[in-house]
């Protein structure tokens, strides 16, 4: 069950990966965002690709779950504590962005692009759920890397070295989470046009 968690882990964290250094792009400009998006769908919205990183989401949180209940009376310390709470937000968070993005794809028939994530948080009330919504996860994502970052350098750096590090990598999710969702939460959108739709 762990090899399987990490596998699927190690193949979902390349990709959301991409996805948060393609949401950093708005830093830049929209248009950048969208023709890196653009280009990276070619890799992974074919179907082969794309049947994998569901597959994986999938195994990921079933596996996730698996491992939480196992572990739920081993913890040790609030570095076990961050990892169990960050997995159980993402597989919550993995599977309702997920449905959302499928649902919007295929029965609303819509482009499920930056406007169609970020629409929903720059209107009044829906912002006030979906910017710690979006916020949480790519704090999670961060978060759940740092503490399995921890674990795996322990042998080669030591624990002192392997915690600092970890604390390096929650610094940057802190810092890309507050980028990312300032710009997406204050996008100029015509809702009347609606940019999502194809």
């Amino acid at each position: 069950m762990k090899l399987i968690h990490y596998y699927t882990g190690l193949t979902l964290a390349v990709f959301i990966g991409f996805h948060l250094l393609n949401h950093l792009l708005i830093l830049h400009s929209e248009a950048l965002h969208i023709r890196f998006m653009n280009s990276a769908r070619k890799i992974y919205r074919n179907r082969f690709v794309e049947g994998l990183i569901l597959l994986a989401v999938l195994l990921q949180v079933i596996s996730g779950i698996t491992l939480v209940i196992l572990k739920w009376n081993k913890v040790e310390n609030y570095f076990d504590r961050i990892q169990i709470a960050s997995g159980l937000y993402l597989s919550f968070f993995l599977l309702n962005h997920v449905s959302a993005v499928l649902r919007g794809r295929y029965k609303l028939k819509m482009d499920t692009n930056l406007y169609y994530g970020a629409g929903v948080m720059n209107i009044w009330p829906q912002k006030l759920f979906y910017i710690p919504y979006y916020s949480f996860a790519i704090l999670s994502f961060f978060f759940h890397i740092a503490c399995v970052h921890r674990i795996k350098m322990e042998k080669y750096a030591g624990m002192d070295v392997a915690t600092k590090q970890s604390f390096m990598i929650m610094g940057v999710g802190i810092l890309a989470t507050f980028l990312i969702i300032i710009k997406m939460s204050n996008l100029k959108i015509s809702f009347g046009k609606t940019p999502g739709l194809k």
